[in-house]
């Protein structure tokens, strides 16, 4: 488009002519409501008004000088060099011919950055503030990244202001600054974010970014733009990047100082101090305040705004519709929105889902050690958020999670985690009333919605976010108060069987006593209580958050004692009332209290209990309008499930110690419970108690044959760790597995593995597990095989309790019969289970550089690889983590492969061999048979 009318007079008809001309352009690229920016040049592109009134200033007070590039109308960064001669805002800009001779890509960076100041423009009041003349002390008060808690997230979130246009003009003014004189490569900035790129990419530490960039500004020439520390660098890029704030909590976890609280020096709870005192501290010095140092920090990544960021990207923000737009809609399980908990949200909430941009979030939680010794005590609590909408090769990248916040060690939160989780909840609550955003793919603003679907965690942080006890009697949150148990007095733990309620009325192992657990079951599967159920559950409860105060062993068994006239049952139809007369009746005089996990409120398994004490609190998710509506609240955690059912598995087979389910304890449970009469101890003529052999007892060189199998596999690359370094064929043992080999062995290798070790009745077992786990874990789900895995795990499950001992039922594996319902609500079992948390906390752990302040490194990192991450979508002909190569990439040309293509290299030495015709015969029969590139040809070529 022809610009040099801005040139002329403003009585020129050439200048009124391209003024109008503007105008129709930037109503065509820019227009919000019927309103424009200004560009003249007493707005400064600040205010926006109707086309007429944008008109009559540019006429009246001139074009903005400079302002060649029209961004903030719809003018991409970049353009030929035969247009324009210099940049925008006159800010020491190079020529366009210089800018655009780089293609950095950072002209569409900045656009997509930036790209919002031309769409909030309604709020008059915020756009009609004038620019304050100190622009360095403006920018440093308003995006300082350590805050503290007294500002609100809110006020902070990315809005078109003076200070935007601030920061925009500075970066430009990077942009179009030479590296050093006579650069026709890099800019400053962009130079910068490269050298960042590869410091996130290979993880390089500060010091070596600093002393990299000392050696290039020496090797540069003079008049390097350069800067001179990573220090320096860092605030350089750090408006291309989003901050957090650090939110002051008490030592006790009572509370935050926050919001209302924001203020206050001491708890409201525990009356803990909220500073730690220096030791050379007295309470007279006048330095005081300046000396003091928070007991406690969380550190907050606001969500809005990375969430508006991600729409304001226009890499990324047509993807967020994929869930609606590009999922197939067969009736196949590929993606949680598949899933009947989705379908069921849509339904309930037609507003919402009505708009597919509106965000669905999944919320996980885990504690990790970032020391990288074991023998450290620590546990910091990262909580984690996957973005939903994005297609199933990018949800669960970590590229795509968002960090929500660090709960600081060394102690987990355990139940207090709800204490930590009110900024998050506090800005899930607006998202679900709307905040306006604009979309990068549509060039248009809308209200953005978002709504927390389900939390992903381990069994453990299942009981920290639910509210329901993990341990004890009622161990299990989907059975809830039906929950089967049975202490066992050997044992000294409870065991979950009775899975016989989740077979057919009429089945035969419902009348079989002996060879379950003495008992004929006519029960049926309990039903998992919903949002609604437990709402009803909670009423009168209370729960006191924080460490301060916690009651001692004693003071809780007289708290229950006094309170067991509160407890009632039901007993089937009949409405029996029980009242307790004291702790040990209602806990269970055979074991205690702390074995029991805190369970002081549970009742006997054997009956269905109605306990307004059975959670341990209410969870903070209530809070949201539409948490108890959710089919699917809290995820089952695939992976740790199928590791512990694993280790199980192969402690009894090779009876290994302190591992083993099947010991002379479990037999003498068995004698106590009067069944399986063959498998109980006796006692010989020489004191000594003999145990008599199972049908999974595995003689000396049975162990030794499976661990020689396992010693020798191998496996393709990336498909498993190497499993051959856990086996002690001395020891016969197998120790030090992870839960990824778990995985390998329960789906592919027990199967094999045992075939000449085991019976067949086990490997029929074992085979018929495998194929339950492998068909869960598909990338796509049948509901109708699902159903069918839903009966045949039961059935699978009580071929378990006929064969080995109670104890061999721990929680995990009762778990395993809630699996395929799970699935069926939420979709395939990959977007649900801990594997891609526990590698992106790995991640996390590797930020830690400062081991004193390993919250505050975790931090910095973070906003640091977030960052280059956004930044590098736009980085061009750059190796990225979104183009990396493959991990055994060959770089092989294959433009000549005439029908197979050539990949792959010889590894170590190699020696040839000439096959002889029979092999060679077989060899290209094989081929022509199991090629697919083949099966276009004729018959007879063939």
């Amino acid at each position: 488009m022809d610009k040099s009318w801005i040139s002329k007079p403003r009585n020129d008809n050439a200048y009124i002519d391209g003024v109008r001309n503007f105008i129709k352009f930037a109503m065509e690229k820019s227009s919000i409501n019927g309103k424009i920016l200004c560009p003249c040049r007493k707005c400064y592109n600040n205010s926006s008004f109707v086309p007429e009134v944008v008109e009559e200033h540019l006429v009246w007070n001139g074009f903005l000088l400079g302002y060649n590039v029209w961004v903030f109308h719809g003018e991409s960064f970049v353009t030929s060099s035969s247009e324009i001669e210099c940049t925008s805002f006159a800010l020491g800009s190079t020529s366009a011919q210089e800018s655009s001779s780089r293609q950095d890509g950072l002209g569409g960076l900045l656009q997509d950055v930036f790209g919002i100041m031309g769409t909030n423009l309604n709020n008059e009041q915020v756009m009609n503030e004038t620019i304050p003349n100190n622009l360095e002390e403006y920018n440093d008060e308003a995006y300082a990244t350590g805050f503290l808690g007294e500002q609100n997230f809110n006020e902070r979130s990315m809005q078109s202001s003076p200070s935007e246009t601030i920061r925009y003009k500075n970066l430009v003014k990077d942009c179009d600054q030479e590296l050093y004189p006579g650069c026709k490569t890099f800019s400053k900035i962009s130079f910068i974010l490269r050298l960042f790129h590869l410091k996130c990419l290979n993880g390089w530490s500060g010091k070596s970014f600093t002393m990299l960039l000392q050696l290039l500004k020496d090797s540069f020439p003079e008049g390097t733009s350069l800067p001179s520390s990573y220090y320096e660098a860092k605030k350089l890029i750090k408006d291309l990047g989003l901050g957090y704030e650090k939110i002051h909590i008490c030592p006790n976890d009572c509370m935050l100082y926050w919001g209302e609280t924001m203020d206050q020096e001491y708890c409201n709870v525990c009356g803990s101090s909220r500073w730690t005192m220096n030791k050379d501290d007295d309470d007279g010095s006048d330095d005081l305040r300046r000396k003091k140092k928070p007991a406690k920090i969380l550190r907050y990544f606001p969500l809005i705004p990375r969430l508006k960021r991600i729409y304001m990207s226009s890499k990324v923000a047509s993807l967020m519709r994929w869930h609606d737009e590009g999922r197939i809609k067969d009736g196949i399980l590929r993606h949680p929105a598949d899933g009947l908990a989705w379908k069921s949200f849509d339904d309930h909430y037609l507003d919402f889902s009505s708009d597919p941009r509106s965000v669905r979030l999944g919320l996980a939680s885990d504690g990790f050690n970032p020391f990288r010794t074991m023998s450290t005590t620590y546990s910091t609590w990262p909580v984690i958020l996957i973005p939903y909408n994005l297609p199933p090769w990018l949800c669960m990248k970590q590229s795509s999670l968002i960090l929500s916040m660090v709960i600081p060690g060394e102690k987990g939160p355990g139940n207090d985690i709800d204490i930590y989780l009110q900024p998050l909840i506090a800005e899930l609550k607006q998202l679900w009333d709307g905040v306006d955003t604009f979309d990068a793919s549509t060039k248009q603003n809308f209200i953005m919605k978002g709504a927390l679907m389900w939390t992903v965690n381990d069994f453990p942080a299942y009981a920290n976010l639910s509210g329901w006890s993990t341990k004890g009697r009622v161990a299990c949150p989907c059975c809830g108060v039906s929950t089967d148990s049975r202490w066992l007095k050997h044992s000294k733990k409870f065991c979950y069987m009775g899975h016989r309620r989740w077979l057919e009325p009429n089945h035969s192992f419902r009348y079989q006593q002996n060879q379950f657990d003495g008992t004929i079951e006519l029960r049926s599967a309990p039903i998992s209580p919903s949002g609604i159920d437990v709402l009803r559950q909670l009423e009168g409860t209370s729960y006191k958050y924080g460490k301060g105060s916690k009651s001692s062993k004693k003071r809780m068994r007289e708290e229950v004692a006094s309170s067991a006239n509160q407890v009632v049952d039901e007993v089937g139809t009949t409405n029996q009332v029980r009242v307790f007369e004291d702790a040990d009746e209602f806990i269970g005089d055979d074991h205690d209290f702390h074995e029991v996990g805190n369970d002081s409120d549970t009742l006997d398994a054997s009956t269905q209990c109605v306990v307004k004490n059975l959670w341990k609190k209410k969870s903070i998710f209530f809070e949201l309008p539409y948490w108890k509506y959710n089919l699917l609240r809290h995820n089952l955690d695939v992976m740790h499930i199928q590791k512990n059912v694993c280790d199980n598995f192969i402690g009894t087979f090779l009876n290994m110690h302190g591992r083993t389910k099947d010991n002379l304890n479990a037999r003498k449970d068995l004698e106590d419970m009067g069944i399986r009469h063959d498998l109980h101890p006796k006692l010989q003529s020489n004191n000594k108690t003999y145990i008599p052999h199972a049908i999974y007892t595995m003689s000396t060189q049975d162990k030794v044959n499976f661990l020689t199998v396992l010693k020798n596999i191998k496996v393709p690359d990336g498909y498993a760790s190497n499993i051959s370094r856990c086996v002690n064929l001395k020891e016969r043992t197998l120790s030090n597995l992870k839960s990824h080999d778990g995985h390998i062995l329960l789906q592919d290798i027990l199967p094999l593995a045992l075939r000449a070790s085991m019976s067949k009745q086990i490997i029929t077992i074992i085979s018929e597990l495998s194929l339950f786990f492998k068909s869960i874990c598909s990338k796509s789900l049948d509901p109708k095989a699902l159903d069918q895995l839903d009966s045949s795990v039961a059935l699978t499950l009580c071929h378990i309790e006929k064969i080995f001992p109670p104890s061999f039922f721990t929680i995990m594996v009762h778990l395993i019969i809630h699996l395929a319902s799970e699935a069926k609500l939420g979709g395939p079992v990959h977007y649900r289970w801990m594997y891609p948390i526990e590698r992106y906390l790995v991640r996390l752990k590797s930020y830690v550089r400062n081991r004193a302040k390993p919250e505050g490194s975790i931090a910095e990192g973070y906003i640091a690889e977030e960052c280059l991450t956004f930044c590098s979508r736009y980085l061009e002909g750059v190796e990225t983590i979104f183009n990396r190569p493959q991990r055994n990439y060959d770089d092989v040309d294959n433009a000549e492969a005439y029908m197979f293509l050539s990949g792959g290299r010889v590894l170590g030495n190699f020696e040839s061999i000439v096959l002889d015709e029979i092999s060679l015969a077989q060899a290209h029969r094989y081929v022509l048979l199991h090629c697919d590139k083949i099966t276009s040809y004729p018959i007879d070529i063939i």
